[in-house]
């Protein structure tokens, strides 16, 4: 009687123990996409303002990657505004909770940027461009997803958020009109703006080459 009472109970711990480490995994994925949605918007808000302003390519980075850690600070706070915490205390959460993970998705996303030839200097409204910065993310996501999984593992990084998410009375008074905006609506919109720069750059290109064409068909017609 012992003995099956002993290795049940061995089972039930191992398989809480499977759940457990499935429900880290899931927040590290949830935390690391929506860190990477807020260093995406900053990013290339960065990149399009720089580029409008003709700043040099330096400028434009040290521009874009100071979005991307406004941008990501900011989607994280207003969910702890909303939860009730003041704006000292939301950002004094946030910032624990965040640095680590926007820091290494800055690091290697511009390191990747910079090795994908002509990347960094190819322009909004060209294909190699957004074929990099997609490059980029993904590498991105894939070197924070760690980082996050061991914050969480130690009870830091999003673990010190998740209670105040799911665990918040009804929002009151101006706390209410503070938006909710769920990661999946955020990745969504992130690659459907990708992929629309994408669609353009590529069209562009393609404009471009037929009207070369049609200019040097013309020359050769008046020979």
């Amino acid at each position: 009687m012992t003995e099956p009472h002993h290795a049940h109970d061995h089972a039930g711990h191992a398989g809480h123990a499977g759940h457990a480490g499935g429900g880290i995994n899931a927040m590290a994925v949830s935390a690391t996409l929506h860190c990477l949605t807020g260093c995406a918007i900053g990013e290339i808000a960065g990149l399009m303002i720089g580029t409008a302003l003709g700043l040099s390519t330096g400028w434009t980075i040290v521009l874009a990657v100071s979005l991307a850690f406004l941008l990501g600070y900011t989607l994280s706070t207003l969910p702890v505004l909303k939860a009730g915490l003041g704006l000292g205390a939301a950002l004094s959460v946030v910032l624990a909770a965040d640095t680590l993970s926007i820091a290494t998705m800055e690091v290697v996303d511009n390191a990747v940027m910079a090795l994908v030839p002509g990347a960094m200097d190819a322009g909004l409204v060209n294909s190699t461009f957004w074929l990099g910065m997609m490059i980029a993310l993904a590498v991105a996501f894939v070197a924070a997803y760690p980082v996050n999984r061991w914050l969480l593992q130690r009870g830091k990084g999003h673990a010190l958020t998740h209670h105040l998410h799911h665990g918040a009375a009804q929002p009151t008074g101006f706390r209410r009109f503070i938006p909710s905006l769920p990661t999946p609506v955020l990745v969504a919109a992130i690659v459907a703006f990708m992929l629309g720069g994408l669609v353009v750059s590529v069209a562009d290109g393609t404009g471009e080459d037929a009207e070369g064409a049609g200019h040097a068909s013309a020359v050769v017609t008046q020979r």
